[in-house]
Order: structure tokens, then sequence, then C-alpha cells
């Protein structure tokens, strides 16, 4: 029996493969040209009133006038991100469900978990919205200490005793708290909840003690006095925030910030991912948005899609040291 093993194409093949595919180019062009003709859907893979669910809410309006079509957003928290990261993966790939999520499923769950129903970088990548610091916030009546020293000497002297929200296993929160354990010398005992905002609850009602948390609704918690904000995550003062130190000033290099970006499922044609990357990029140049972002400490970004991928690939490696150095593992 002959063995066809490294035959050169005929020209009929070759004409028939290179038909092939300028017909799916064809066929992704059309559909992003007739692109949305219905109803769109954002996942949101936490719970509703965080940072994370707020955004989207806060473009809803703007994108709806500008697609013509009615907009969703669906919650669907759970494993540190990673149901409504499934859920997104396995929807069709035509641009008609997007996730719109924080970095856990696509930058931290990977390093975490040992198997996952998904594969992170097969997602396709449309923008990042914003970028968001992140806050030392105390509940003020449970720790006395207005100063990341204060706070750092009274967690030495209460060893095993001070409790941690996190937004669950895996979040930012929970690493940056890892994190800073390990940069302090200090110990706490963590508390997951599901998302930043039942994390909050739980902070302000005097659950817990401590969380590391985004500035996005948080901020607005410590300018009405129920919570006390001792310092960010930034490199340097925020310009908006002036008066409040970094964590860096005392603990050199530790720097936490979190963001927003929006994905699609595998395969999605690429038309689709720029078109929606240009329309999202347009609402964040929108003054009004832009001014409605920053009220809740978070910067516009609206980058394009593979800038996107750039950055979410330094984010999961910078993580993933993180994890590593401090033995995070999951409970």
């Amino acid at each position: 029996m002959k063995q066809n093993i490294g035959r050169a194409p005929s020209r009929r093949e070759a004409l028939g493969g290179m038909a092939a595919v300028a017909l799916v180019a064809a066929t992704g062009r059309a559909g992003a040209q007739d692109y949305p003709s219905r109803t769109l859907k954002m996942i949101v893979p936490y719970p509703a009133g965080g940072i994370t669910d707020v955004l989207p809410r806060v473009l809803q309006e703007q994108l709806t006038r500008k697609w013509g079509q009615p907009i969703v957003v669906e919650n669907k928290p759970g494993v540190a991100g990673n149901l409504g990261a499934e859920q997104t993966f396995n929807s069709a790939p035509d641009g008609y469900t997007m996730m719109v999520t924080a970095p856990s499923p696509l930058t931290v769950n990977q390093s975490l978990y040992t198997k996952l129903a998904f594969e992170p970088a097969e997602f396709v990548p449309v923008s990042i919205l914003a970028t968001i610091p992140t806050g030392l916030f105390v509940n003020p009546n449970k720790i006395p200490a207005t100063t990341t020293a204060e706070f750092i000497a009274y967690a030495k002297a209460n060893p095993g005793k001070v409790t941690a929200a996190t937004q669950g296993n895996g979040s930012t929160s929970h690493l940056t708290s890892e994190w800073f354990q390990m940069a302090a010398g200090v110990k706490f005992v963590q508390v997951p909840y599901r998302g930043s905002a039942p994390a909050l609850q739980g902070l302000v009602a005097g659950d817990v003690d401590l969380l590391f948390d985004n500035l996005g609704v948080s901020l607005n918690l410590a300018k009405e006095g129920k919570l006390r904000l001792i310092a960010v995550g930034t490199d340097k003062r925020m310009a908006a925030l002036p008066n409040v130190p970094t964590l860096s000033e005392t603990l050199p290099d530790f720097v936490s910030s979190t963001w927003v970006g929006v994905f699609l499922p595998p395969k999605t044609p690429q038309a689709i991912a720029g078109k929606l990357s240009g329309d999202f990029a347009e609402a964040l140049r929108r003054p009004e948005i832009a001014q409605k972002f920053r009220e809740y400490a978070c910067e516009p970004v609206g980058n394009t899609p593979a800038e996107t991928r750039t950055f979410v690939n330094a984010e999961a490696a910078r993580w993933k040291k993180v994890i590593q150095t401090a033995g995070i593992k999951l409970q």
C-alpha cells in the first residue's frame, strides 16, 4: 500500500483549502456587519453589588443605544468566578454572550486549582474596562489602628485573632491578604465570602475585622465613616486621595490592584471582538461615563483585544509568582 505521508497537495486541493479559508473569513465579516441583531448577555461571575457588577451596568444604557439591542447583565457567582467563566466558555461563539470579570478566572485560578472546566487562554479578549487600586479597609469599631504600622503592631499583638474577609478563594483580596501576612510577618484568620458585596456587608456588620478590597464601592463606605481606609495598594499616592498613604510606604514594593475586563467564548470571530472593543472604548471616552467610573475610583481603560491579551498574560505571570512565593494553597 502506498503511503501518502508528506505528499504535496494537488492544485485543486490547495485552491479548495484557500476557498474554505476565504469563506470562513467572509462569513465572519458578514456576521460582524450585521452584529448585533438581538439581545446580548453580559455574564458577571460575581454577586450583584460589587464593582465587577456595577461597571457593566454603568455602560448598559449607552451601549443599548449604540447597538439598538437590549443588554442583560446576568450574575453567575461561585468558585472564585469559575462558574460564570465555565458558562461563558461553553456559550456559542457568536458575540451574544460575553463575560465581564475581575482577574481570578483568567489570571489566578489556573495557579490554584488542579483542574478547571475551561481553558483561560482560549477566551477571546475584548477590552480592559478599568483598573482599580486595592485598599486596606478595617472596621473602625473593631480595629483601633489608623496607619499600616499601627495595624501591623496590632495584628502581631493579637496572633490568630484578627479576621480577614476575602472576596473568595483565589480572589485578588485573598492573594493580597496572604501576601500582606508574609510581608508583614502577621497571621490572619481568613474568612472567604462569595464576592466583594457580601464581604463588605460582613465587614460593616463587624463579623470580620478587615478586607483588602478594590476602591470601588468600599471607598464610599469609608467616606461615610462605616469603614476606615488605612492605605492603598498603588505605587504612589493617588491624586484623588493625597492624604491616604500607600502600603508600599511601610512595606516596600507592595503594590496591588485589580481590573475588570470583557472576554468572549473561544473561537468568537476577531471581527466581532474588534467591533466590541471599539464600542467599549468609545463609551469609556464619554465624559459622563468616565466621571462615573472615577467616582468608584476606577480608571477607565478601553484597550484593544491584542493589548488586553498582553495585559492578562502579564497579570497571570505576576500573580503566579506571588502564589508560589507566598506558598498560597486553597484550604
